[in-house]
């Protein structure tokens, strides 16, 4: 199934129905369904990874279960209605990780960054920044990374973190404790012929955000490298 670049319409619809039956027993009678959702959402994802080691070095891909961690959840629906992956760059001097989901309803998005950073990789992030914050700065204001993804995201602090003045001249930037990229596409965009091309397009995008954030993670204030 090569050469797939988009999305059956079945996949979504398997989704749509999974939605609306999210039960083990409706998922056991139409288990032939899944498979082949399944296999669609696979053939779309190899696509995809097969660029992805093209323009980025890649350790892997991992594809995420369609199975839900009930356990410590209030919601025990038992299925996400949604299919999802990502990608982890390779080595350790290369930081960064891609995320794909794709959902019915308007709701798949692809994305990257940084969730919730180590405290050690958030002070070392935050020191770069307070020290000279115009290499982030020229970056996440590009015409580019505009175009792309709109603005950085990511979880902030409502005041200042521990340890920085309030009044810092880059206290919006500093009041991260996340920070990520992302896109939203529609139905009719996934499922469109060319479609992986378009994921490829967003996450070489990332690139120079993740080159930034990689050198200030793996390397001192004198550029020299800090990985054993």
């Amino acid at each position: 199934m090569a050469n797939v670049t988009h999305l059956d319409q079945s996949v979504f619809n398997f989704l749509k129905d999974l939605e609306k039956n999210n039960n083990r027993d409706w998922f056991a009678e139409n288990k032939p369904k899944y498979v082949l959702a399944h296999t669609h959402f696979k053939a779309l994802a190899e696509e995809i990874n097969e660029g992805m080691h093209k323009q980025d070095n890649i350790e892997k891909m991992k594809l995420f279960r369609i199975y839900r961690d009930v356990r410590f959840s209030k919601n025990k629906a038992p299925y996400k209605n949604s299919f999802s992956g990502g990608f982890s760059r390779a080595t350790k001097a290369l930081r960064g990780g891609y995320y794909f989901h794709l959902q019915p309803g308007g709701n798949s998005m692809v994305g990257g960054g940084f969730w919730g950073p180590e405290a050690s990789d958030l002070k070392l992030i935050r020191d770069d920044i307070a020290s000279d914050s115009s290499r982030l700065r020229e970056i996440i204001n590009s015409t580019s990374f505009k175009t792309h993804f709109g603005e950085l995201g990511g979880q902030q602090l409502k005041t200042a973190p521990k340890g920085f003045p309030k009044d810092h001249p880059d206290i919006d930037l500093l009041r991260y404790k996340s920070f990520v990229v992302s896109k939203h596409f529609t139905d009719k965009e996934v499922l469109s012929p060319g479609f992986a091309g378009e994921v490829l397009k967003y996450f070489a995008a990332t690139r120079p955000f993740f080159d930034y954030m990689s050198e200030v993670l793996t390397t001192d204030s004198n550029g020299v490298s800090t990985i054993d």
